[in-house]
């Protein structure tokens, strides 16, 4: 069986909430939102992960700084604006394996990847969940592009990120966004149709996306 958990979170990626609801779903596809290269130390004997390679980012704050040690605004500036976070999840009970659906939160303007009402989320969703330095460290739902993820297991930022790019549109430019890919709301589409919605897109980036620079064209 499969626990449907729906995971919202506004297009800055700040908040976000889980409800979690049992529903008695078909088994879906089994595919890893993301490989993570691993290594075998031939000292140790152990696997561990290969090392990191040379940043072109150090010196910026993320770099230097713990996420503890971040400003509200600082911390607030990590989110990418794909609102990849507001699209509702179904989570394998057994496996605990994540797959996104293009379903999103009510309150989600897919066209601007922005809360309609940001200042008033937590009235309008009372089980919001706010991103803290410790919980963006175990969330399984953060898709594998998140800017919070990334900073969190120590790698760089991709150039459409706004931080790099300068610019808060090169996330829509690289088609990592959610603009023009939502189907409907939770408000449209009920938990139990949610199965028929999984997609596989917003865990994975397109070759755009994943280039080490920004494209001339």
């Amino acid at each position: 069986m499969l626990r449907l958990e729906i995971s919202v979170g506004t297009a800055n990626a700040a908040p976000g909430f889980v409800r979690p609801v049992t529903l008695p779903l078909a088994q879906a596809r089994r595919e890893p939102i993301e490989g993570r290269g691993i290594c075998r130390s031939e000292s140790t004997g152990l696997m561990t992960q290969p090392p990191g390679r040379p940043s072109n980012q150090a010196g910026f704050f993320w770099k230097t700084k713990a996420l503890e040690e971040m400003t509200s605004s600082e911390w607030e500036s990590l989110c990418d604006g794909c609102a990849r976070c507001c699209l509702e999840k179904l989570e394998d009970e057994d496996t605990g394996g994540i797959y996104f659906t293009h379903v999103s939160c009510r309150l989600l303007d897919a066209g601007l990847c922005a809360c309609k009402d940001y200042a008033n989320r937590s009235d309008q969703v009372p089980d919001c969940v706010r991103l803290t330095p410790e919980n963006v460290r175990t969330l399984n739902w953060l898709p594998p592009s998140c800017g919070y993820r990334l900073v969190a297991e120590g790698r760089d930022l991709y150039w459409w990120h706004p931080l790099i790019s300068g610019d808060p549109n090169t996330v829509h430019e690289a088609g990592v966004s959610v603009r023009g890919r939502v189907q409907g709301t939770e408000d449209d589409i009920p938990d139990e149709d949610l199965e028929d919605h999984i997609v596989q897109w917003p865990a994975q980036l397109p070759k755009r996306a994943r280039l080490k620079k920004r494209p001339r064209s």
